[in-house]
């Protein structure tokens, strides 16, 4: 329950800080990077400084792959960033859905893992879910002059964030084996706060001291949940907690009409009601196979 509770949390303010960056509207995404990096590693310095963990934080053998990792994660948050400035929150929110899928299809193709039927089946699904959330928005698919539009980008973006996203994701299975969770969070935010003020020659948009403190929160939260999020695998196994990732559907639909007034569409609501059943499946059939091979192990070792 605890580990349940915790990701929650987490989802709550992941949601939180994805509003505070929908709602900064003409500030450049480099920008948005750089105070969402920068300021997340304030609560996460300090959580490893409780911990006594500050020290052995920063220690690794393996620079280059954190920097590799950071600069996938960096891309993959610049294009969710230009997502949520052009796409309704609920949209944006459901299409990164399509991150496991991506996972799964590039575990089979990157790393010759074995994906039986059912889990390609659930991938198929997933991803007609998401090309049902995006239809209204791919106007390249009919004539005028609005053929690609803001949003039309902004939701070709947040597909290639899943991508993206999943890739980095592959980086940090390898990386778990040798670094501890806490280096490989902080590098990633070192290396986005340095992408994000690399930014700034290209133009950063002035803020008043209240739009820089606010920009500032959306960092901390990042910060915060990420902290929650780790907190609640030690808690509890992934397969338990990983569902209740899928309650930010509900939530974005919420933010998204008392502070945005956006009105979910049917077809966001149809496809992120299929693309989450998906995610949920291939979740289950995770550990479901994770009980297989256990009881294979049991078997095969010496009594």
């Amino acid at each position: 329950m605890t580990g349940i509770v915790l990701k929650i949390a987490s989802v709550f303010v992941f949601v939180a800080m994805s509003a505070i960056i929908k709602g900064a509207e003409g500030v450049p995404v480099g920008q948005l990077i750089f105070y969402r990096s920068a300021f997340a590693l304030v609560p996460v310095l300090i959580f490893l400084s409780f911990r006594g963990e500050l020290i052995t934080g920063f220690k690794t053998q393996r620079l280059g792959a954190h920097i590799f990792r950071g600069c996938l994660g960096t891309t993959g948050m610049i294009m969710i960033f230009f997502g949520l400035t052009r796409l309704p929150l609920p949209e944006a929110t459901t299409i990164n859905y399509a991150t496991p899928l991506f996972i799964v299809i590039f575990s089979a193709v990157f790393l010759r893992e074995k994906i039986r039927f059912f889990r390609w089946s659930a991938v198929v699904v997933g991803l007609i879910g998401v090309i049902i959330i995006m239809w209204p928005r791919l106007t390249f698919f009919t004539s005028g002059a609005e053929a690609m539009g803001p949003q039309t980008v902004g939701a070709l973006a947040a597909f290639a964030a899943c991508m993206v996203s999943a890739t980095a994701m592959l980086t940090v299975r390898n990386l778990v084996k040798t670094e501890r969770s806490s280096t490989i969070v902080i590098y990633f935010s070192l290396v986005s706060t340095v992408i994000g003020l690399a930014s700034l020659p290209f133009g950063w948009a002035p803020l008043s001291l209240g739009d820089a403190l606010i920009l500032a929160m959306a960092g901390i939260a990042g910060g915060v949940a990420q902290i929650l999020l780790t907190e609640s695998y030690r808690h509890a196994e992934l397969t338990t907690v990983a569902p209740f990732e899928y309650s930010s559907m509900i939530l974005s639909i919420a933010v998204g009409f008392l502070v945005f007034h956006e009105i979910p569409t049917l077809e966001m609501l149809i496809g992120g009601t299929i693309v989450t059943a998906a995610g949920i499946f291939i979740i289950y059939r995770e550990h479901r196979l994770g009980l297989d091979r256990a009881k294979a192990r049991e078997v095969s070792s010496p009594a």
